[in-house]
């Protein structure tokens, strides 16, 4: 019972933390991406006209990228600078919902406003209204010889997603400054797109790419992020291998638990034999007893771990205020509660397979005690 109600409960934590990290990602990121491959989208117009046509995709928002320096005095930081379209952004992503000061619709063209992450703006020193300084990797001629292009912004809004990669290193501007200050012509470095059905990205972005005209680059946040949601996966099955194996110790206990009444019951059992009891019905007999002891075990962890995985940010709050000390710093892990999300196909899978190792577990001692010969242990009665 007590570790089907461990395993239950850590893998419905594991859950939440997941979907929380997912869902912080995704909301700076997006589903997919529509690029092309020389990095310069000139038709982004047209590409989003036959992306919107896919009964998938619900919105879409062109955007600039590229690699920039931020400097403000002394301080310096490296950052991804985006250029985006306010009034399209908002459909694709949730910066605004995370807005500190500020917000997104103060971005106009030509007046070189710029929204930091709270992380990047500390690292600056910059608040609302200061000026910071984007340096870019590209060159312009000059008479005093090749120079980056560099442009001076007003800080017009803060944002914390709770990411530190967001947080620390993207910068947002208007989209055609970011094309002006990157020499950008027409074109755009990508459309990013919002699905119906984040799970099924991969299989959308191959039938948008299929479908578009002419060579773009199609991918989705399962490619961005493999490596990531790759390690995560890894470790949700590694932490339920390690925890199975309690359900697994309680599962010798069971085993020990038969034998000692195999052997405390041998002369029951003699005489049973010389009733007439087949090897087979004794075997049973154990089979059904040490069964028992699975199903009521798993019934009852299945029961408890789903009650604790339901409850548990209440229960987590509970010890927290009782206790007074926090589970979780949000100065550190950005979240101050404990995220549970409670999945059926988790509850099942650990139910069945409780089941299953304690049913193996009564097969020996079964099988020894349909080998007890009557003779033999009625010799000394």
């Amino acid at each position: 019972m007590l570790g089907v109600v461990a395993l239950i409960t850590v893998l419905s934590v594991m859950n939440g933390f997941h979907k929380e990290v997912r869902e912080r990602i995704l909301g700076m990121t997006s589903h997919a991406v529509v690029g092309a491959y020389d990095g310069e989208l000139t038709d982004w117009e047209e590409a989003m006209r036959l992306a919107k046509e896919h009964p998938s995709v619900l919105a879409q928002a062109p955007f600039v990228e590229a690699q920039t320096m931020l400097t403000n005095g002394s301080r310096v930081s490296g950052a991804m600078l985006r250029g985006i379209l306010p009034e399209y952004e908002n459909q694709v992503s949730d910066v605004s919902e995370h807005m500190i000061t500020g917000s997104l619709e103060l971005l106009a063209p030509k007046e070189y406003g710029i929204v930091l992450g709270k992380e990047l703006a500390y690292t600056l020193g910059v608040g609302p209204g200061d000026k910071v300084t984007v340096v870019t990797p590209r060159l312009r001629v000059t008479p005093a010889g090749a120079m980056p292009r560099l442009k001076r912004f007003t800080v017009r809004g803060i944002f914390e997603v709770g990411m530190g990669e967001y947080d620390s290193g993207v910068a947002l501007v208007h989209l055609r400054d970011s094309a002006t200050l990157l020499n950008i012509k027409q074109g755009v470095t990508g459309i990013r797109l919002k699905l119906e059905d984040l799970y099924e990205a991969p299989r959308i972005a191959r039938e948008l790419a299929n479908r578009l005209p002419g060579v773009y680059r199609v991918s989705d946040w399962t490619y961005q992020h493999r490596n990531f949601f790759s390690a995560l996966r890894t470790e949700k099955r590694m932490m339920g291998l390690i925890l199975f194996l309690i359900i697994a110790v309680a599962a010798f206990n069971i085993v020990s638990t038969l034998v000692m009444a195999v052997t405390d019951k041998q002369s029951d059992i003699a005489i049973l034999r010389t009733l007439g009891a087949s090897p087979g019905t004794i075997m049973g007999v154990f089979i059904i007893q040490g069964a028992t002891i699975g199903i009521a075990g798993t019934l009852l962890g299945v029961i408890g771990g789903i009650a604790l995985s339901l409850n548990l940010e209440q229960i987590v709050q509970w010890i927290e205020h009782t206790f007074g000390f926090d589970f979780l710093d949000p100065n550190i892990y950005y979240i101050s509660t404990l995220p549970s999300d409670l999945r059926w196909d988790d509850v099942g899978a650990v139910s069945l397979s409780a089941f299953v190792i304690t049913l193996l577990a009564t097969l020996y001692p079964a099988w020894r005690a349909s080998r007890v010969q009557p003779a033999e242990a009625l010799r000394y009665e």
